[in-house]
């Protein structure tokens, strides 16, 4: 590489591992020369030698649900960009969460992100030495503050839930079922606690919880005892798979969606917009968050090369067929 180049091993090295200290012009002919040979570096063989990090394991227990799905993809995206590359570790929900335990998955380089938007995510990243290049992904904290200063990202799907509920309430509806996620902690999630904000706010009875889980068939499951009552008129679902499961047992139940019962899902998945009704969502922009995620980390383990961490977008309700004004 050096020979085809015509500049030293030191010259290559820094260009690769991305230092300064490299003219413009010879920083553009090694790269066209890896471009025009093909080279991969060896980010392993990198590590090992005692060069940069240039690998990242993301920590996850969940890889299929919409957000943690669209969060990897950014990750991926922003660390192959970087050129890092990306393993990925699938915690199990009952895996043994020593720091050792949780270290051992990780590849040669050490660093990790850490998806925590349930318990086994939120145990591992718990586990994890304070001084350990870790970020996490979690929910929007209670009190909107990072805990113990370790790097974290969120987005605030608190006031998210809460700007759901209040649309509904708008429409006329005297209130609103809300069937959730599970959550990191042994607490209310923090899309249980928006939607309870709401209400309060407005003075409306808080109905009970119905506690679902990730998948449609749950939210099926959980729904039908709601929608056989037609006093309930306005269900928010934690995600869009659970949206999906009320909406099928709504048509089970004779129940019009939106003449006389309106659902609202959360995270806005792809699908979302060609079910019958298309489906009211709350966006979540997890790919720009993943992106961000993988530039914090990029930062503390290069804070002289990493560019500055990405931003991401705010939750956005997008209005659909699903939503409607309250019965008369």
């Amino acid at each position: 590489m050096a020979r085809a180049a015509g500049v030293s091993h030191q010259t290559v090295s820094r260009v690769i591992n991305g230092k300064p200290h490299v003219r413009p012009e010879t920083r553009a002919l090694v790269l066209a020369t890896i471009e025009e040979l093909g080279f991969t570096p060896n980010r392993a063989a990198q590590a090992l030698a005692g060069g940069p990090v240039r690998a990242v394991t993301v920590l996850t227990a969940v890889t299929a649900a919409h957000g943690y799905a669209a969060a990897l993809r950014g990750i991926e995206e922003a660390a192959r960009t970087a050129r890092f590359t990306v393993g990925i570790s699938v915690l199990e929900p009952d895996a043994a969460d020593s720091p050792q335990d949780v270290i051992e998955r990780l590849s040669a380089g050490r660093a990790a992100i850490v998806i925590a938007f349930e318990a086994a995510g939120a145990r591992a990243l718990d586990a994890l030495p304070p001084d350990f290049p870790v970020v996490g992904l979690v929910e929007r904290p209670a009190t909107g503050q990072v805990p113990n200063g370790r790097p974290q990202v969120w987005i605030d799907d608190r006031e998210a839930a809460s700007r759901a509920t209040r649309h509904l309430l708008g429409l006329g509806h005297q209130t609103v079922h809300f069937l959730s996620i599970p959550s990191s902690t042994q607490v209310l999630s923090q899309r249980t606690q928006g939607w309870q904000d709401a209400l309060v706010a407005a003075g409306r009875e808080v109905p009970a919880r119905h506690a679902g889980g990730w998948t449609p068939r749950s939210g099926y499951l959980a729904a039908r005892e709601l929608v056989a009552d037609r006093g309930v008129t306005a269900i928010l679902a934690g995600n869009d798979d659970l949206a999906i499961g009320v909406l099928r047992a709504a048509r089970e139940a004779g129940r019009d969606v939106p003449g006389d019962l309106s659902v609202i899902g959360f995270d806005d998945a792809p699908q979302s917009a060609y079910l019958n009704p298309a489906l009211t969502s709350v966006r979540m922009d997890f790919e720009g968050l993943g992106r961000a995620s993988f530039g914090l980390l990029h930062n503390l383990l290069d804070p002289n090369a990493a560019p500055p961490p990405a931003t991401w977008d705010e939750p956005e309700l997008i209005l659909r067929e699903s939503s409607g004004p309250a019965p008369r």
